[in-house]
């Protein structure tokens, strides 16, 4: 009953977690793409930056952006902020109860680094706190007025915190780390920075006083920076459901390519909303980076496969042996894994026929990436993946 109650309590969170991104990161999208969209007008309001006219849901809508606040407050405001607020608690729940309470399955692997369970989640908080406060010491500082030198300054920061979450974590933990940090980076971007200065320029216009631009500016700031980092979390917050991103031997470069992509891809679609020239070199550029990713992954797991070139092929007794030993305690009809209440994904390896069913899937998990067994909890070797790989070379006989 245990298991049966951690599964419903994750569905739920992971449902919320989902229902929450999507209103932040629709609300975000469509904030970005209305403020690019301003265009100036001669008859504008003193203080109005720009006005769009739009049309949705059958009617039209005339919206305007006020660059600092409006002459007096209006009766009605509507706040954005519970979205992301949502999205973080949840998300954080979400990794407490995988990736924390499932330490040694999902975030520890012992070929990487013998971590406690203690000491991994230890690392992995420790490891969010000091990322954010870096950035938000360099967001505050002299050197991060020049935009340029900050996001190119941001972009190796978080590519040094990839390799360094995949030195001491499972490939699978050092992705799901890699977007924790990212996230809350942008969650508090909006709790530290965007809604606290937007509640100081209320309080100035309630009090008859004049708002401080640089508020303004510093929230826009944040804003943007929030933009071009949507994508990337996006995919790394899913990466665990692709081996052959996380469990591979250059993951870590695969994520420095992610934290290019994505930003040169919202380039496309700011540019557009901006009315200028599409860049459509920016899809040369996204397909580019993919076929670098694909080929990348091809290298295989981070450990190498002793005996790679096992000849001549083995005999299935010996791989039904391996995988019976090292994946049907999760992968069988009575899951006897503390914690797996049934086989993942419904993958069964318990029996001849059921091998023989899934060889794609093991060839996917087990060999070309490291993914299987989670966290190596039952200590596949190497020479062991090498058998697999040498059965399925030889198109996986049933003898």
């Amino acid at each position: 009953m245990d298991a049966v109650l951690v599964a419903w309590v994750e569905m739920i969170l992971r449902w919320l977690h989902v229902v929450a991104g999507i209103a932040w990161i629709g609300s975000s999208f469509y904030f970005i793409a209305l403020d690019l969209s301003l265009r100036k007008r001669d008859d504008l309001p003193d203080g109005v930056q720009g006005e769009a006219w739009q049309v949705h849901g059958g009617g039209f809508y005339n919206l305007v952006k006020y660059l600092v606040a409006p002459a007096r407050m209006p009766d009605e405001l509507t706040w954005f902020k519970w979205e992301a607020y949502t999205t973080w608690l949840s998300g954080f729940a979400l990794m407490a109860l995988v990736y924390y309470l499932g330490a040694e399955l999902f975030l520890i692997d012992p070929a990487v680094e013998r971590f406690t369970p203690f000491q991994a989640v230890f690392c992995s908080l420790a490891g969010l706190l000091a990322g954010w406060l870096l950035y938000e010491w360099a967001c505050r500082s002299d050197f991060g007025r020049n935009t340029t030198l900050l996001s190119l300054a941001g972009y190796v920061f978080l590519v040094a915190a990839t390799w360094g979450f995949t030195e001491i974590f499972s490939g699978r933990g050092a992705f799901i780390q890699v977007g924790a940090l990212i996230g809350s980076i942008m969650v508090a971007n909006v709790f530290v920075v965007i809604i606290p200065n937007q509640k100081r320029t209320v309080a100035a216009l309630l009090a008859g006083e004049t708002p401080d631009p640089a508020l303004g500016a510093q929230a826009k700031q944040r804003s943007l920076h929030n933009n071009y980092l949507t994508l990337p979390v996006v995919l790394l917050m899913v990466s665990n459901h692709y081996p052959l991103l996380f469990a591979t031997k250059y993951n870590w470069v695969i994520v420095a390519i992610l934290l290019a992509l994505g930003p040169v891809i919202r380039h496309f679609f700011n540019e557009r909303h901006a009315g200028r020239a599409s860049p459509w070199w920016t899809w040369g550029v996204a397909a580019l980076g993919l076929a670098v990713i694909g080929w990348l992954s091809a290298a295989g797991p981070r450990e190498k496969l002793l005996g790679a070139t096992v000849t001549p092929a083995p005999a299935f007794a010996a791989v039904e042996e391996i995988v019976i030993s090292r994946c049907s305690m999760c992968h069988g009809d009575y899951a006897a894994w503390d914690g797996i209440a049934a086989a993942p994904k419904g993958v069964k390896l318990d029996t001849p026929e059921r091998i023989h069913a899934h060889a794609a899937m093991i060839g996917l998990n087990a060999v070309r990436s490291s993914a299987m067994p989670p966290g190596n909890v039952t200590g596949m070797e190497p020479g062991e993946r090498a058998v697999l790989a040498a059965w399925l070379a030889a198109g996986a006989p049933r003898e």
